[in-house]
């Protein structure tokens, strides 16, 4: 029996179901390695072999000598690539697609991560700090009305079809429940997740390695908000 070319290394986290996202729409058969992070497995000396900076994801391609990819944007170009979906062949719009891709891993990922973090761990674990909490909302809600106006009069980000730029900026965005980051007055934005929640295949790979239905907004939020403080409460409390 052959075995998949791509070993897929993650965990149900906003960036952790982008290659999963691609993985699925595409059909592409693969292995799946879920990372418990209780278990501090993302630290292991085996997996920092493949992954140096110790997060998730990671994907290992054994057709191509067992290449190791980390970085969910650069496994999404990687993937691309490989496969040809999901990235135009026109020089023009894979600029612009690296360029949204881009503005949701140094923007999007990392300023709503803060305010989940700050809200979301740190206050409930007795650092409560409003300042921070305010400024990292405030430029969240700014990054999103950016999206909204990028997606006024078009279907998705870059072009007109699904690319990898609304698979890496999907799951960040979507996750504006978890956040505390409000979206009224985004028409555009709330019709582009309409159209991506009526995607099987990405809707699928929300609950692979499993579901974590409270960071839209569903489910029991205050069991999930209780696990994920008591995750990272040693950090909190250094």
């Amino acid at each position: 029996m052959n075995q998949p070319d791509i070993v897929l290394y993650t965990a149900s986290t906003m960036n952790g179901w982008k290659p999963v996202i691609f993985l699925e729409e595409a059909g592409i058969d693969y292995e799946l390695v879920p990372i418990d992070f209780s278990k501090k497995e993302q630290k292991a000396p085996d997996y920092m072999q493949l992954n140096p900076n110790g997060r998730i994801p990671t994907i290992v391609d054994r057709s191509n000598a067992d290449f190791a990819v980390f970085e969910s944007g650069a496994i999404l170009w990687y993937l691309a690539e490989k496969y040809a979906l999901f990235l135009s062949d026109d020089p023009n719009e894979r600029s612009e697609t690296l360029q949204w891709l881009m503005f949701q891993m140094g923007g999007i990922g990392p300023m709503m991560g803060q305010a989940m973090y700050f809200q979301r761990i740190a206050a409930q674990n007795g650092e409560d700090n409003p300042f921070a909490i305010q400024r990292y909302v405030d430029e969240s809600r700014r990054l999103l009305e950016v999206l909204d106006t990028r997606l006024q009069g078009r279907d998705y980000l870059v072009g007109e079809a699904y690319s990898i730029a609304d698979m890496a900026t999907y799951p960040w965005a979507r996750s504006y429940y978890w956040a505390k980051v409000d979206v009224s007055g985004l028409p555009h934005l709330q019709a582009w997740f309409d159209r991506i929640d009526s995607r099987k295949a990405t809707q699928r790979a929300l609950t692979i390695p499993k579901a974590v239905p409270a960071f839209f907004g569903k489910g029991d939020v205050d069991a999930m908000l209780k696990e994920n403080a008591a995750r990272f409460k040693s950090d909190v409390k250094r």
